[in-house]
């Protein structure tokens, strides 16, 4: 069974910076989403094999996603962070192939006050 292991959430206040990690098999697909409370899912941003990435327009210009394939682990550099980034965040991994993504991590709570 696939096991996607998300850390380094945690609180912080506006402007400040997180570093979520994704532990896991590497998938052709991987991606980061989020949930805030009483709203629905959201991407926030993907990368491929090619290392070709996406953003959701919100956080195009301070969210970075990486991924260090010697650690089977994906990263999203969160800095800049505003209250409406509170939510809690999702690793998701898929084969490209595959329009929905299959596994996905426990979630990690992201927290940013005023």
């Amino acid at each position: 069974q696939v096991q996607l292991v998300e850390s380094g959430g945690g609180s912080v206040q506006t402007g400040g910076s997180l570093r979520l990690s994704c532990a896991g098999p590497r998938f052709s697909c991987m991606g980061w989403f989020r949930q805030a409370p009483g709203k629905e899912r959201e991407r926030v941003a993907t990368v491929d094999d090619t290392s070709t990435t996406t953003y959701a327009d919100s956080v195009k210009g301070r969210f970075t996603i990486s991924q260090d394939n010697t650690k089977n682990t994906l990263y999203l550099q969160m800095n800049n962070l505003k209250p409406e980034d509170t939510a809690v965040y999702y690793c998701a991994a898929r084969p490209c192939y595959l329009n929905t993504y299959l596994h996905w991590g426990q979630g990690t709570q992201v927290t940013v006050s005023s």
